[in-house]
């Protein structure tokens, strides 16, 4: 949630802002809002100072023994508690309709954020690596597999649907060496810990890092006596560790990781990428958070994209990193870079990460504080988080950018403690 005070005190300046979103800000709903929250405040304030004056009257007059002004007195006070009930009452509404407008407000955007409409405005500010020149026309992975069936969309398709995936014999392996390989880079040189997190979660730490309300549709919901649902990313629940907590400056930075399946109905991509694994109701990603203080957290989101290319590095993946555009940026996200892999069936670049930092806006709604010093005022924390990769397009590129022209894998060397005796793949 963006900060109330600057809607407050620089309007113009967050409307401009959201603006470069195609978000617009209804500000005659925020501005009578805010005067109806000023007025019962000034009422409460009033009441509140009435009900102490009274008080005191009441015990000047039963130390003079004047048992008659007393019994008046405390009948107004009486009648001002009423009041004060309703005024009460009103301005929770008041700041609870407020908060559920501010709900739906994406971040501010970072001065850094290039502008545009759309994904063709994204801007590319490094790649690495050389695609590479096959001598044979290159299959994508679903073709690479269909005769083997190490892929299996048909016996997914018979107990779930589409949009689900078996993984049999090696590739498994392959699939699994991946998320092992990451854990690995991350715990030993990036100085990461390692978290089993939940996979339900409830509403209130959805909201917290704000995937609700804007998107309930995109979840997985479960009936029962309890409102949980499956979590879209591991950022939902590793962020959620330090909510309604006030951490001391020497606990930051905090950088957690964890390996878990992720959960997406995909509402709103029916036709996009409906053959193959780019696109999943159910899919594994190493998740990278980061939790620091307001002043490092520009230095934290290069550190932490750095982590994510080391990986594509290691296992020799060429892609390019691309400076997210105002049009084309999440929702809680102030920047954001995207890593995006070579696939060579496709011949152009993936996405296979995105890093994103989110300032304050995920702390402020999760009251994620620290104190600077031991006796300052709590501050909200920033909280920055990203893919580190998501497993199974990591498994895709690998597939397409190491295969022969017999339709055999060859396993990157940075994998060969994690799959055996097994340095190729035949399918």
């Amino acid at each position: 949630m963006i900060d109330p005070n600057a809607l407050r005190n620089n309007l113009e300046q967050v409307v401009a802002n959201l603006a470069k979103r195609g978000f617009k800000v209804d500000i005659e709903r925020l501005r009578d809002l805010e005067e109806k929250r000023k007025e019962f405040q000034v009422k409460m304030q009033q009441l509140q100072n009435r009900r102490n004056t009274l008080s005191k009257e009441i015990g000047q007059a039963k130390a003079k023994k004047n048992e008659q002004e007393a019994k008046i007195l405390l009948e107004e006070v009486e009648k001002v508690a009423v009041d004060l009930d309703v005024i009460e009452k009103e301005f929770v509404k008041i700041q609870e309709e407020q908060n559920s407008y501010l709900a739906t407000v994406p971040n501010l955007l970072h001065e850094s954020v290039p502008e545009g409409k759309d994904e063709t405005a994204n801007v590319e500010v490094r790649r690495w690596g050389t695609p590479k020149t096959f001598d044979f026309t290159p299959k994508d992975h679903v073709d690479l597999t269909q005769s083997s069936k190490r892929i299996d969309f048909e016996a997914s398709a018979k107990m779930s649907g589409s949009r689900f995936v078996v993984l049999r014999g090696q590739i498994a392996k392959l699939h699994r060496a991946l998320a092992q390989f990451m854990l690995m880079v991350h715990t030993q040189e990036h100085g990461y810990e390692e978290m089993y997190v939940p996979y339900l979660v409830e509403e209130q730490a959805l909201y917290g890092v704000g995937q609700l309300p804007k998107f309930y549709d995109d979840l997985f919901h479960l009936k029962g006596e309890k409102a949980l649902a499956l979590i879209p990313t591991a950022e939902v629940s590793l962020t959620n560790l330090v909510r309604d907590s006030i951490l001391a400056t020497d606990e930051l930075p905090m950088k957690f990781v964890s390996h878990t399946p992720c959960f997406r109905s995909e509402a709103g991509s029916y036709g996009k990428d409906t053959k193959g694994m780019i696109r999943q109701h159910q899919f594994d990603k190493v998740e990278l958070v980061h939790i620091v203080s307001p002043e490092n957290s520009y230095a934290a989101l290069e550190e932490l994209t750095r982590h994510a290319e080391t990986i594509l590095q290691r296992l020799e993946l060429p892609y390019r990193v691309m400076a997210l555009c105002s049009g084309d940026i999440g929702f809680a996200a102030a920047k954001t870079y995207d890593l995006e892999v070579w696939l060579p069936s496709q011949q152009k670049y993936r996405e296979i990460s995105s890093c994103s930092n989110t300032e304050s806006f995920q702390a402020r709604r999760l009251q994620a504080r620290f104190r600077p010093t031991t006796n300052s005022k709590p501050e909200l924390v920033h909280t920055l988080n990203g893919s580190g990769l998501a497993v199974g397009r990591t498994l895709i590129a690998v597939l397409e950018n190491y295969q022969d022209k017999e339709g055999n894998i060859h396993v990157p060397q940075a994998l060969y403690p994690f799959m055996g005796d097994t340095k190729v793949i035949k399918l």
